[in-house]
């Protein structure tokens, strides 16, 4: 498909429904193509984030709480 400057202006829908049905959307500026939208690729990756590897991986670790840390980094207000 292609679109004018005006076309992504106007017709939205019209270049979304387009990459919808996975087509590449070609951006003309006085008739001349500037760059080409390109729909993105369904990797399927969907699911719980706690399920991801990254997820608590330093639950096991012998580092002090987010509490204590916090509380060191906050400190007394004042001296007494």
């Amino acid at each position: 498909m292609n679109a004018s400057i005006i076309d992504l202006r106007y017709k939205t829908s019209d270049i979304l429904a387009a990459l919808d049905n996975r087509e590449h959307v070609t951006i003309l500026y006085h008739g001349k193509p500037k760059g080409t939208i390109i729909p993105l690729e369904e990797t399927g990756a969907t699911g719980k984030i706690c399920n991801h590897a990254f997820f608590g991986m330093h639950a096991a670790a012998q580092e002090p709480s987010v509490e204590a840390v916090m509380e060191q980094l906050r400190g007394n207000r004042y001296d007494l």
